[in-house]
């Protein structure tokens, strides 16, 4: 079955910068549609960033300019490094493959932002 595990995840400062990484098995990996998504306390799951199988990406405005979504296709593995990281970007982010019936999810990994 599809497996999707998330890792780097932390406390950092504001101003600092991580960098995600979700491994996937049980898939074409190559051949599907990846997102981040983000949780914060009290608020709604949000799409962070997505990237298609040819590597076309999107971003929420809210991350726009200081996330980077990337993927390497040879080690099933999808990334999101994050750069100058502010208070509200504390949340926790899951890995997701969109698909029909609600796709598939990690068990996210822990940012948290705080000086």
């Amino acid at each position: 079955q599809v497996q999707l595990v998330e890792s780097g995840g932390g406390l950092v400062q504001p101003g600092g910068s991580l960098r995600l990484s979700c491994a996937a098995s049980g898939l074409i990996f190559s051949s599907y549609v990846m997102d981040w998504y983000r949780q914060a306390p009290g608020k709604q799951r949000e799409l962070v960033a997505r990237i298609t199988s040819g590597s076309s990406t999107m971003y929420a405005d809210s991350v726009k300019g200081r996330f980077t979504i990337s993927r390497a296709n040879a080690k099933n593995t999808l990334y999101l490094e994050m750069n100058s990281l502010a208070p509200e970007d504390t949340a926790v982010y899951y890995c997701h493959v969109p698909q029909p019936g609600g796709g598939h999810w990690g068990q996210g990994t822990q940012v948290t932002v705080s000086s």
